[in-house]
């Protein structure tokens, strides 16, 4: 029998969970006998993990709630740090996280045990000194994104793009009129998604925007549709409050974002992960965002990017439209997403090119580059 191959992971959100499941899986495909600790959700639960804690207890979103966990968060890591170095896997998986889980890391690098970090921190874009941390904390980052693993090299930073999951998922041509069937919608009117965000403070800050937006659309397009995906029972109270006293041909759904992006034309989004969802169903978009002037200004300062938005920084161009804070207005969104749903062609093929380079069966190239680090191809 082989020799049992013990590999702790880590993981902190839901996104996180996904990601742990699918390396596992690949993991015991290509080894014949594993074991795995460390943190996770129920995906990677199912794949066998025996979780130290509930991964819940490190999902905390904004600074104040860090802040009032942060005692809590110290000493768990405090507490998995000692108990993995005791236990002693062949190698610890952080899984995004990092604020958690490169301190970890670096602990059990320092104690001799081999690390991997999976999914790249924005450092290429802001913060860029904390790739001195990764470069100490990790024997190998694996990156989602190609232009990722382009600044790791050029940081000294054993690297391997292993291409993103949900380009494995979602078809190269997904099916619109077997969607806008699903979703009880005309095959003949043209339809925009609205995507105003997943989070309380951004639906607050775009969603009467896209509204507004949308409303000018119609005046542009009579006959046009929307569909609208929200995140959670919370997203569409908030969003049915932004609708009184308005009269639009929308769809609210709970959910179903990626049958929103199947069914539709083209999209009106926040910058955020669901650009790369949208990307990967080749619909053309524009993308806006909007926070408060103070973090702008911050921002402004720090960010290096030229970009804000996936599309436009795995094209390195300016693919898609960005409307940022005060160019964000209902009439240049409405003015800039008109054209699009009778020409985005140019999108679409750069979308569709984006979406090959992508599509490399992730979670198997990831688990070939752990055990190729660990010696056991």
């Amino acid at each position: 029998m082989a020799e049992v191959l013990r590999v702790a992971l880590v993981a902190g959100e839901a996104s996180g969970d996904i990601l742990g499941s699918g390396l596992m899986q690949a993991l015991k495909a290509q080894h014949p006998n594993v074991e795995f600790i460390g943190v996770g959700g129920p995906r990677m639960q199912a794949e066998g993990l025996v979780s130290d804690f509930p991964m819940e207890r490190l999902a905390v979103m904004g600074l104040v709630e860090v802040l009032g966990r942060l005692p809590e968060l110290l000493s768990r890591r405090r507490r998995l740090i000692a108990s993995l170095i005791e236990r002693k896997p062949d190698v610890f998986i952080g899984i995004d996280a990092p604020d958690f889980t490169l301190g970890v890391e670096l602990k059990l690098r320092q104690a001799g045990i081999r690390t991997v970090h999976y999914v790249s921190p924005s450092v290429w874009a802001w913060r860029q000194k904390r790739v001195l941390k990764i470069r100490d904390a990790c024997d190998l980052m694996l990156t989602l994104f190609p232009f990722e693993a382009q600044f790791y090299e050029a940081h000294q930073v054993p690297v391997c793009f292993v291409g993103h999951p949900l380009a494995d998922a979602i078809p190269l041509q997904a099916d619109r009129a077997a969607a806008r069937e699903q979703l009880g919608l005309p095959v003949d009117a043209p339809v925009i998604a609205l995507l105003p965000g997943s989070r309380g403070g951004e639906v607050a800050r775009l969603g009467s925007l896209f509204l507004d937006a949308a409303e000018r659309l119609r005046a542009l397009r009579p006959g046009v549709r929307f569909v609208l995906p929200c995140a959670s029972a919370e997203r569409r109270q908030q969003l049915e409050q932004m609708l009184i006293g308005r009269d639009l041909p929308l769809h609210l759904l709970d959910g179903r974002s990626h049958d929103a992006l199947a069914a539709c034309d083209a999209v009106l989004i926040a910058s955020g992960t669901a650009t790369l969802e949208a990307l990967l169903y080749k619909r053309p978009m524009v993308v806006a965002y909007r926070v408060a002037p103070l973090t702008f200004r911050i921002l402004k300062r720090l960010v290096k990017s030229p970009y804000i938005s996936l599309p436009n920084l795995l094209a390195q161009r300016l693919l898609v439209p960005e409307l940022i804070q005060d160019a964000a207005t209902p009439e240049a969104l409405a003015q800039t997403v008109s054209p699009l749903l009778v020409d985005g062609e140019v999108q679409t093929e750069g979308f569709d090119a984006i979406h090959r380079t992508l599509r490399r069966d992730a979670s198997e190239r990831a688990a070939a580059a752990v055990l190729n680090l660990l010696g056991r191809s």
